[in-house]
């Protein structure tokens, strides 16, 4: 249930936080206003407050975990909002980079 719930978490997090920094390239690059760019900064504090929902306490294991969350994340979000195509390195990258986050958040420890 645990690593149900963690996993959850980190895609309710890139959500906001990919989320958010598409909403402020759009206020900004796309010109559409700063209605746009306030809900860009609100979604982004939302992520930083569902990141500390993680079962685990170490701020740099999630940090450092989430970056590959983010970096698939991304990808993905490109192909949805964007029409964004990647190609076979951008996937490959994309599964190590989940792979890397798996190992940091769910390898076993010695606690």
């Amino acid at each position: 249930m645990l690593l149900a719930r963690s996993v959850a978490l980190f895609v309710v997090a890139a959500l906001f936080e990919i989320g958010g920094a598409w909403l402020v390239w759009q206020g900004v690059r796309e010109h559409r206003g700063w209605i746009w760019i306030g809900a860009g900064v609100i979604a982004l504090g939302a992520y930083g407050f569902v990141a500390t929902l993680q079962p685990d306490g170490d701020f740099g294991r999630i940090l450092a975990a989430y970056g590959g969350v983010f970096v698939a994340g991304s990808i993905a979000w490109g192909m949805v909002a964007d029409g964004y195509r990647p190609d076979r390195w951008d996937v490959t990258g994309a599964l190590v980079c989940l792979a890397g986050m798996a190992l940091i958040m769910y390898a076993p420890r010695d606690h």
